[in-house]
């Protein structure tokens, strides 16, 4: 299971939320490119970038940052937040980027989805955001009424080879993270599954590497509740991206 520590980025800055919630937001550093080599430093191969006000309002203000850590980080970067047209996309992967990750345009325009699927394959993932069980959209600002395993399954069956779902009731909050779900979504064969939200123990991460096959950690690092070396160590033996 490989270990992806985050850095999510606000106004340049780089911040947690929690919950997702903009008003909720601590910042922990102005220098991400010193936060990424930093991970790099303790043993991180991978890197979960996401651009928190792409994601909230479409605006591209960490575009400049994003490109600096993908061509000057030698990790497997994966971005997301306001990936909402094949030109984001384009622009990124040949910025460097090895991943994409759509989030509310998978919902709001299927047809996007599977055209960036069809033409980029793996290096496409999907981000599901689920509240209670149900997809969250624009920035976790509006639950749908869609269910989120099934929608993954949906997915699936699509073409998207990965998916990195996040329970929102778990992000940011410390308290351990939704097994049950991802042992759920193991049931859905051939779909690569990243666990993100609320993972703040080795134990934890031991778990979750029989169940899925990528791990996002956040806040539990930058608050110091957990190492990264340890984290990595612990989540190794899965095969390499």
């Amino acid at each position: 299971m490989k270990i992806f520590p985050a850095i999510d980025l606000r106004g340049g800055k780089v911040v947690r939320l929690f919950q997702g919630d903009y008003d909720k937001m601590t910042v922990y550093g102005d220098d991400p490119i010193s936060v990424a080599r930093g991970f790099q430093e303790k043993g991180a191969s991978c890197l979960h970038v996401v651009d928190l006000d792409g994601a909230k309002d479409g605006v591209l203000v960490n575009d400049s940052i994003i490109r600096e850590i993908a061509t000057q980080v030698g990790m497997f970067v994966e971005v997301g937040g306001g990936i909402r047209d094949m030109a984001r996309v384009e622009s990124y992967l040949n910025a460097g980027v090895s991943r994409v990750i759509i989030g509310t345009s998978a919902v709001t325009d299927p047809d996007f989805l599977e055209a960036a699927v069809k033409k980029y394959g793996d290096k496409i993932a999907v981000g599901v955001d689920a509240k209670d069980g149900y997809v969250a959209i624009n920035g976790w600002k509006e639950v749908t009424d869609i269910e989120s395993f099934s929608f993954c399954k949906k997915l699936y069956d699509m073409g998207v080879s990965t998916v990195i779902y996040t329970d929102i009731a778990k992000d940011g909050g410390l308290g351990g993270t939704n097994i049950e779900a991802y042992a759920k979504l193991k049931e859905i064969k051939g779909l690569s599954v990243t666990a993100s939200g609320g993972i703040s123990s080795v134990e934890e991460i031991k778990t979750l590497s029989s169940l899925v096959d990528a791990a996002i950690l956040g806040k539990a690092l930058y608050d110091g509740k957990l190492d990264l070396a340890e984290a990595v160590k612990a989540g190794e033996g899965a095969e390499k991206i």
